[in-house]
């Protein structure tokens, strides 16, 4: 026999109280007969309803959605279990602190860090369990420090994780169930089964990839042991380790982007991302993060990492119709924060990229002496240059493999698209010079301004 409620026993259930649930059902959030008799289910609603109301989401909109079919509020009954909703009484940051045992702007400073508000009655039963869990790290010896900044990274990281998964299941099954003819009920059914299949994977498969990950930091950290260390210093800050550090992206991204739109520009990253991600894995670098078409990479071996840059660079040269890569290579102490490497080093690279042009890799005087004995590399000297930001000019070497096999490709002058004969898809002449370009969209762009493209041939495979 199936569980019933009464709005009253909802009411104690929920923490809500009665008369908000009615004004939520004469708004169409809840569903009822006339009895006003409900089931456990509802109890998910309503704490969903409580959700939107807490991150300020506005109900009449959620109502009209819900009125409309665009929303079904039954999904929070499959929500609840993941997102932690325990109900019953909270407490403040500073009544956190008596109940874990731990200072009170400790318990401040590791809200901050899990995204609790500092005023309020904002800590709930689950935030006071993961901070029962902090006060156990800090109890077996864990610095403070350590705790908030592995706190920071997982948050960011598994923030990533479960914006993904919301993102891709609304975007690639919703929306495709959508323009299937796929409405109503049914609709957020079938979305909700395979959301639900998805979320059932988050567990197996974050215990694979630390796995992975965890290996792979293993490997890096035995680096550190396998070369002399220099005697510790008590002054010296935690998370200071030498690293290659490399800055690469795309020539000519942001005209590519304004000149195709932005689907084909993320189409090319997609392209260029796998290739990246790839060669890392190869020479056991570590992408640190990308922002837009631009990567950060670390490596514990400079050798690695300039092969790893050169690898990109041929695999590129070789993609059809893809714009040319650049990057910079340096070599240095770095400090380890939260997940990202930080420092003067780490600005050296960046800047070195940021000077390269289409197919250069830009070392330092300091990543070519690390790296030394690749007879197959040639570091051409480009003599001391100035760089952005850097106080004192640096001594810069072009790395590059020699070859004798490299033909001549056209570069779209709007686009920066890098063509074999093949792929050219319009002509022009003008002034005497030939423009070659990927697509006639391009040459119609060419044609409305043509002072604004300057001709461009780059010789590369």
């Amino acid at each position: 026999m199936r569980e019933l409620l009464t709005i009253d026993e909802l009411a104690s259930r929920t923490g809500e109280p009665v008369w908000q649930l009615r004004d939520w059902l004469s708004r169409g959030l809840l569903q009822s007969d006339p009895t006003e008799t409900f089931e456990p289910p509802d109890i998910e609603r309503v704490r969903l309803i409580q959700f939107f109301r807490e991150h300020g989401v506005n109900l009449e909109a959620v109502a009209e959605a819900v009125k409309s079919g665009r929303l079904d509020i039954s999904y929070g009954s499959y929500l609840g279990p993941h997102l932690g909703w325990r109900g019953g009484p909270r407490c403040s940051p500073a009544r956190a602190a008596e109940i874990v045992g731990l200072p009170t702007e400790v318990v401040v400073r590791l809200c901050h860090v899990m995204g609790v508000a500092e005023e309020g009655e904002s800590v709930t039963a689950t935030d006071l369990d993961m901070l029962k869990d902090c006060k156990e790290a800090l109890d077996v010896g864990v610095p403070e420090e350590a705790v908030v900044q592995i706190g920071r990274v997982w948050a960011d990281a598994l923030g990533r994780v479960a914006e993904a998964e919301v993102r891709l299941v609304h975007f690639y099954v919703h929306e495709r169930l959508r323009a299937a003819g796929v409405s109503g009920p049914t609709l957020f059914q079938r979305t909700n089964a395979s959301a639900e299949r998805l979320i059932a994977l988050v567990g197996p498969a974050m215990v694979y990839y630390h796995r992975k990950g965890m290996a792979r930091a293993v490997l890096d950290d035995l680096q550190l042991h396998l070369v002399p260390e220099s005697p510790a210093k008590k002054d010296e800050p935690p998370g200071k380790l030498p690293a290659a550090v490399m800055f690469v992206d795309l020539s000519s991204f942001t005209p590519l982007t304004e000149a195709m739109g932005d689907l084909k520009a993320a189409q090319v990253l997609e392209r260029f991302a796998a290739l990246v991600r790839d060669a890392a894995v190869r020479w056991k670098g570590r992408v640190v993060k990308q922002i837009g078409d631009a990567f950060m990479l670390v490596f514990f071996d400079a050798r690695s990492a300039l092969r790893c840059a050169l690898e990109i660079e041929m695999r590129a040269s070789g993609e059809p119709s893809f714009p040319a890569v650049r990057s910079g290579v340096h070599w240095g102490p770095v400090l380890y924060r939260e997940g990202d490497y930080v420092g003067a080093n780490v600005n050296i690279a960046a800047r070195l990229a940021e000077a390269a042009g289409r197919h250069d890799i830009l070392v330092s005087a300091v990543l070519r002496r690390e790296a030394g004995g690749l007879p197959d590399i040639e570091f051409v000297p480009l003599g001391k240059r100035p760089l952005k930001g850097v106080a004192e000019e640096l001594e810069v070497f072009e790395a590059r493999v020699p070859r004798t096999d490299v033909a001549v490709r056209a570069v779209d002058p709007v686009c920066g698209m890098e063509l074999a004969p093949e792929e050219v898809a319009a002509r022009l002449s003008l002034g005497g010079a030939e423009r070659l370009f990927c697509s006639e969209a391009c040459l119609r762009q060419f044609m409305a301004a043509p002072q604004r493209y300057p001709a461009r041939t780059q010789a590369h495979e």
